[in-house]
């Protein structure tokens, strides 16, 4: 009996150009790598959002992925703060719209500004995640998922920054606006707080 049609995993091409898919193989050993994968939607939508990322299954290449997130995820930030910067100028034009909304939307701006610098300054010295020879399927699964809320949280950050120049130009909500945003970027900061309490617990 064919093996390949009786394991659909067998039959899955991985995405070219993507050498950290395809690590090497140990002959009789399962591949612990395409199980995480195929069982973990998180892992799923961070192959499908951040080309190149190898996951955390090689201790080798652990911290190299986790840069490589936290630089997108920060990179990506950095470029909403830009827009939010944009923001409060079009905003000071009206000098008491500006005075209005300049204390929620300062704060608003320095959390971003915090959240922006703690990912891209988080440590890597967790000696449990980075250097464990073998990392628990159940840990991996947490790790991924924080990292797949992270970027979701990037993508919704920027499209609040977006929804607020919109009610700017409409002198619309505003306030509102600016709630919504400084919320997001709350939630956000406390998902990643969650994300390293679990690196540092991973033994």
């Amino acid at each position: 009996m064919d093996d390949s049609l009786s394991d659909p995993l067998k039959n899955e091409e991985p995405a070219l150009g993507d050498p950290f898919r395809d690590p090497p193989k140990q002959e009789g050993a399962p591949d612990l790598y395409e199980k995480i994968e195929s069982e973990s939607t998180a892992l799923g939508r961070l192959l499908a959002k951040l080309p190149g990322f190898g996951g955390y299954m090689e201790r080798s290449r652990r911290r190299q992925a986790d840069k490589m997130l936290r630089d997108a995820i920060s990179a990506r930030l950095e470029e909403t703060r830009l827009r939010l910067a944009n923001v409060h100028q079009e905003l000071s034009r009206d000098i008491i719209k500006a005075i209005d909304h300049a204390e929620p939307l300062g704060r608003a701006d320095s959390r971003l500004m915090g959240l922006v610098g703690k990912i891209k300054d988080a440590p890597q010295g967790y000696s449990g995640f980075f250097d464990a020879t073998k990392v628990d399927a159940q840990d991996l699964a947490r790790i991924y998922d924080f990292d797949a809320q992270m970027l979701t949280y990037a993508e919704t950050i920027e499209a609040e920054v977006n929804a607020l120049q919109e009610a700017v130009r409409e002198n619309s909500a505003i306030g509102d606006q600016i709630r919504i945003l400084d919320a997001a970027v709350q939630n956000a900061n406390a998902t990643f707080n969650k994300r390293q309490e679990v690196l540092r617990g991973v033994s």
